[in-house]
């Protein structure tokens, strides 16, 4: 049972699987979008991973919450990144 106290957002052993999940996605498609929808919390070991898909393909943020938003704009990854409001907003452009 997950512990309630525990910030919601990608741990350390989640990045690996996402990371497969990533690689899966780009052996049939030449971009990634990206629902964070769900993320409340991110260390720097997911900004690394956003940055290092980004340099890989066409990386789409989409949905980001608050702190991700923050997370992103502190260390100016957001002047970089293509984030979006939704994912629909994401797919279309």
């Amino acid at each position: 049972m997950p512990d309630p106290d525990s910030p919601s957002g990608p741990q350390q052993e989640d990045l690996p699987p996402l990371q497969a999940q990533i690689d899966t996605a780009l052996a049939d498609h030449t971009g990634v979008i990206l629902d964070v929808s769900g993320i409340t919390f991110a260390d720097s070991m997911f900004l690394r991973l956003l940055l290092t898909t980004h340099q890989r393909t066409d990386l789409r943020i989409a949905a980001p919450s608050e702190t991700i938003e923050r997370l992103l704009a502190v260390v100016g990854a957001d002047t970089s990144l293509r984030v979006y409001p939704t994912v629909e907003q994401a797919q279309n452009t």
